[in-house]
C-alpha cells in the first residue's frame, strides 16, 4: 500500500512489479475483473434494456446465503428501503455509534444484496451497526433525488437520537459521491454534519474529461475509458427538466468532516480521489488519501475476501475510532 498524508507529502515506495507482495487471492481476483468489467460493459450503449440487465445483479444477488454472524433488518421509507445490518460484535445501541453505508453502481445499478456481506465484515471491524440505503436510482430519479433519499436516511438517524457526530458517512464509487453530496446537502439544509466520511473509489467529478485524460485510463480493471463520455451524459440528465447534479470536487469544502479516502493504485478513479483530497486540504480539512497497490475498484467492498480487504477494514476501523471514538478491529 502506498499513502499520501494529510499535508499532501508522498510516501515513496520502491519499484515493485504488479504482483509484488500481493496475496493469490488479490492477485486471481485483479485477473479476474479484466474479464468481468469487460463483459459487463459489451453489452452496448446505455438503454433500457441494458440498464435492466444490469440492475438484475442486485436480485441475483439476493440468492446468496446470509452472511453469517450479523443481523439483517429491514427498513422502510417513503419511496426507498433500507436495511440495518449489525454484526455480532456491534452489540451496542445504534445512538452510540452508527454507519450510514451508501452503495456503489454507477448510480443506476446493485443494491442492498450486492452489498449486503462487505457492509456486514464493515460492521463487524468497526463494530458499529450499519445503516444500508437503497436509494432511488437512474432512471427512476436523477442523482439529486438520490441525494435527498440519503439525506432523509441522515435525518432518521438524527431523529432517532444519535448524534451527527456519532455517524460516519461510507460508500463506494457512486456511493462515495453520496457521502460527500450528502454532507454538502445537509449544510445547505443547516443540518449538523457527520463525525465523518469513509469513500472507497468514489466517483466525486461528473464531468469525466479528467479521467478519460489520467494516466489510468487504459489501467482500469473494470471502466472501459470509451464509456465515459457517455456516462456523464447519463448522469448529466436532461437539465431542461431535472437540477443538474453537482461535482463534490468543484464545491466548497470548508468546514468538511475528517475523511478517510481509499482507491487502487490502477483505477481511474484514482483521479477523483487525488484530487478530492487535494482540495479538502487546501480547504483546511483533514483528510486522509490511500492509495493501494494491486487492488481492484471498491475492493474493501468483498469484506474479508483477502487479507488486503481485511487491512483495509481494519484501517476504516481506526479512522472511525479516531472519528467518533469507537473501538473497532478486525
Amino acid at each position: 500500500m502506498a499513502m499520501r498524508l494529510q499535508d499532501g507529502t508522498r510516501i515513496p515506495r520502491r519499484a515493485q512489479s504488479p504482483w509484488s507482495g500481493l496475496s493469490y487471492r488479490s492477485r486471481l481476483l485483479y485477473a479476474a475483473s479484466w474479464a468481468a468489467g469487460r463483459s459487463v460493459f459489451r453489452l452496448g450503449k446505455l438503454t433500457p434494456n441494458s440498464i435492466a440487465t444490469l440492475q438484475r445483479l442486485d436480485r441475483l444477488a439476493a440468492r446468496a446465503p446470509a452472511p453469517r454472524n450479523a443481523a439483517i433488518t429491514p427498513k422502510s421509507f417513503d419511496g426507498f428501503d433500507a436495511e440495518w445490518v449489525r454484526a455480532r460484535r456491534a452489540d451496542q445501541p445504534h445512538t452510540d455509534g452508527t454507519i450510514l453505508y451508501f452503495h456503489g453502481g454507477g448510480f443506476f445499478f446493485c443494491g442492498l444484496n450486492t452489498h449486503r456481506r462487505g457492509i456486514a465484515a464493515l460492521s463487524s471491524s468497526t463494530r458499529l451497526p450499519a445503516l444500508s440505503v437503497a436509494y432511488r436510482q437512474l432512471p427512476e430519479t436523477p442523482i439529486p433525488g438520490s441525494v435527498t433519499d440519503c439525506l432523509t436516511a441522515y435525518q432518521h438517524l438524527l431523529d432517532e437520537g444519535v448524534p451527527a457526530d456519532k455517524i460516519v458517512f461510507a460508500g463506494d464509487s457512486a456511493g462515495g459521491y453520496l457521502t460527500f453530496a450528502t454532507t454538502l446537502r445537509a449544510r445547505e439544509v443547516g443540518l449538523p454534519l457527520p463525525g465523518g466520511i469513509v469513500a472507497t473509489s468514489p466517483l466525486l467529478d461528473i464531468d469525466s474529461s479528467a479521467r478519460i485524460a489520467h494516466a489510468n485510463a487504459r489501467r482500469d480493471t473494470y471502466i472501459p475509458t470509451n464509456r465515459l463520455a457517455e456516462l456523464t451524459d447519463f448522469w448529466r440528465g436532461d437539465p431542461e427538466h431535472h437540477e443538474p447534479p453537482i461535482s463534490p470536487v468543484n464545491e466548497d469544502l470548508t468546514g468538511m468532516p475528517p475523511s478517510l479516502i481509499m482507491a487502487a493504485e490502477s483505477e481511474v478513479l484514482l483521479c477523483d480521489a487525488e484530487t478530492m483530497a487535494e482540495r479538502l486540504w487546501a480547504a483546511g480539512a483533514s483528510c486522509k488519501l490511500q492509495v493501494w497497490h494491486g487492488q481492484v475498484h471498491a475492493f474493501p467492498v468483498l469484506g474479508y475476501f483477502s487479507p488486503e480487504t481485511r487491512a483495509a477494514l481494519r484501517q476504516i476501523a481506526a479512522f472511525t475510532r479516531e472519528t467518533i471514538g469507537e473501538s473497532g478491529d478486525d
